[in-house]
């Protein structure tokens, strides 16, 4: 129904310039949005208000003048102009109640369209080094970066998902020394661990694992390990410490070296794959950042943008010229002793993105990384793309809170909340529909209690009763032997105050979906829901549904029945389950 006003409109402003009411060169952008009072009738436009500036007339007659101009539609009841100048539309009650047919009709594939379709997206989230099992802070971006994919594929896209690991750099030589240096305290060599190690217990698990599968294959004395490492006390330098460590490992390790790093990598990888899995989140694609090196994509990359002229040399090192392509300074690709820097290795990994031919690729990254956005964008100027194909989603870590104390999530010192615990406590369902609840770059407060509350307080739970509900009347009238003929029900009954909501509620999802995939806002989807239950949480408490009169019943179960449709649907958008029973 708001295309059809919007496409009214739009012919309406056409005639009005043909017959030189209008100039021809007027910028127009028509908004057509649903109303909240239904006094001001069921959609309303501003358009005579943007356009009079520009029209020269007051935006009160132009909208008079526009309507005047509006061709008549059997879906429009009538139209008026209100206060300095919007334009209401009354939509006629037969045009308004078909919806209920026509999500009958569709069943699944109402609210889908193909507005995207031929275009290809990759969003590329989560992406934590794999240096420990996810914590409940990177749950937001799992449950954000799966959502938005569902809603742009609702709307047409082709979209495939994408996990970037990475498996190289200094966190992950910091992980594998870390399990060796526990593997060592296994074969009985005495260790001060380092302050700055990995120190979960995950790490012994894996350490253990190493020891029972080759013994004492790598064990080194203490002597040698700590061999020329500087102090990590108070006043020592404990990032050199570990670095120190690292450069110990591999040197009495050797070859032998990469054995331990893989098998850390490796099952760290793997159980983030199976807890994202347990969590509804799937990839189509694992990118290994180590590829990007072994297939010379790293060096292929450098060579391009020196040939570009935009890498110089100076103390040694090869370095990125951002600052004339809007970084805030220059930044080192290669460093003077010849390993590149992972900015060089986001370089590569973004060519690379862009070179498989998506026309669009979307990052979700955390909040703290708002500082990467131009030097990436930079560095695609730079390779000759386009830059605006990259598409940056920036999202604030969740805070998990129990008994109004907020919990710990650092990685390192091993004392945080897993994405595991947190489904395993309140449900897959509950974490994944409060992640999505708020706009992803607004700061979030996950309420641990809340989660776990069975009442009508915990939305999701409210949300989901809402569709338990329209299940147990369905299993009444079964167990009541009543026929029920929805597709034939005479929808001109359903004229309550409740119902006509309801209705309007059930309009507006198509338009929902869309401006959600638009604006990358799943929350979008999720206040419409919530809307969509409280209406219908209405409706239950306030009216009877199995009557004495067929022909009101035969309706209201056709309107129940359209809105567990829509229920199921949107649920299905968040990755949360639509159960019958409750």
């Amino acid at each position: 129904m708001k295309q059809t006003i919007h496409d009214l409109i739009e012919v309406a402003l056409n005639d009005m310039q043909k017959n030189g009411q209008l100039s021809d060169d007027l910028k127009i952008n028509i908004q057509v949005t649903a109303t909240k009072d239904r006094s001001q009738g069921d959609f309303a436009s501003n358009i005579a208000m943007t356009l009079a500036k520009q029209a020269g007339q007051p935006p009160r007659q132009l909208a008079e003048m526009l309507v005047r101009q509006l061709a008549d539609h059997d879906s429009i009841d009538k139209v008026e102009v209100a206060g300095p100048g919007f334009i209401n539309f009354f939509v006629a009650s037969d045009a308004s109640h078909s919806v209920i047919s026509t999500i009958l009709q569709q069943g699944e594939q109402y609210g889908q369209s193909k507005h995207g379709k031929g275009e290809k997206i990759q969003i590329e989230f989560v992406s934590a080094n794999p240096t420990g099992p996810l914590h409940v802070g990177h749950g937001r971006g799992a449950a954000y970066g799966a959502t938005l994919a569902n809603i742009l594929r609702y709307v047409g896209y082709e979209v495939q998902c994408e996990y970037y690991v990475n498996d190289a750099g200094r966190q992950m030589d910091i992980l594998g020394t870390s399990v060796w240096l526990r593997y060592l305290e296994l074969c009985g060599v005495e260790i001060t661990f380092p302050s700055n190690g990995y120190q979960g217990d995950y790490v012994w698990d894996i350490a253990a694992t190493l020891h029972r599968e080759n013994g004492e294959r790598f064990q080194h004395s203490s002597e040698a390990v700590f061999n020329k490492v500087c102090s990590d006390a108070p006043l020592g330098d404990k990032e050199k410490h570990i670095d120190d460590l690292i450069a110990n490992a591999q040197a009495l390790l050797g070859d032998d070296y990469r054995v331990v790093f893989d098998l850390a990598l490796n099952t760290l990888v793997d159980v983030i794959r199976k807890d994202l899995h347990a969590f509804g989140v799937d990839y189509d694609e694992w990118f290994s950042e180590r590829s990007l090196a072994d297939q010379g994509l790293l060096e292929a990359a450098i060579k391009q943008l020196n040939e570009n002229g935009h890498i110089y040399e100076k103390d040694g090192a090869l370095w990125f010229r951002g600052t004339e392509l809007g970084d805030e300074k220059d930044r080192v690709v290669q460093r003077d002793n010849g390993q590149t820097t992972y900015f060089a290795s986001d370089i590569a990994y973004h060519k690379n993105k862009l070179d498989r031919g998506f026309d669009r690729v979307i990052n979700i990254w955390g909040a703290d990384h708002h500082g990467y956005i131009a030097r990436v964008k930079a560095s695609l100027t730079a390779l000759g793309y386009d830059a605006d194909r990259l598409e940056i989603q920036l999202v604030q870590f969740a805070n998990l809170y129990e008994d109004g104390k907020k919990m710990s999530m650092s990685t390192r010192s091993g004392e945080f909340v897993t994405l595991k615990q947190l489904r395993k406590d309140v449900g897959k369902d509950a974490a994944r529909f409060f992640y999505v609840m708020r706009k992803a770059d607004q700061h979030m407060d996950f309420d641990l209690d809340l989660a776990r509350d069975q009442s009508s307080d915990n939305p999701v739970y409210y949300l989901q009763y809402a569709y338990a509900r329209i299940c147990s009347v369905k299993r009444q009238c079964r167990e009541k032997e009543l026929v029920i003929s929805v597709e034939s029900a005479n929808l001109s009954r359903l004229d309550n105050d409740h119902e006509l909501e309801l209705i309007k509620q059930l309009n507006l999802y198509p338009e929902r979906v869309h401006s959600s995939a638009m604006r990358r806002e799943p929350h979008i989807v999720v206040n419409y829901m919530r809307d969509l239950a409280n209406q219908f949480h209405s409706w239950y408490n306030a009216h009877q549904f199995i009557v004495d009169d067929v022909e009101l019943r035969d309706a209201r179960m056709a309107l129940a029945t359209a809105v567990g449709q829509v229920m199921i649907n949107g649920l299905t958008l968040m990755g949360v389950s639509a159960p019958e029973k409750m």
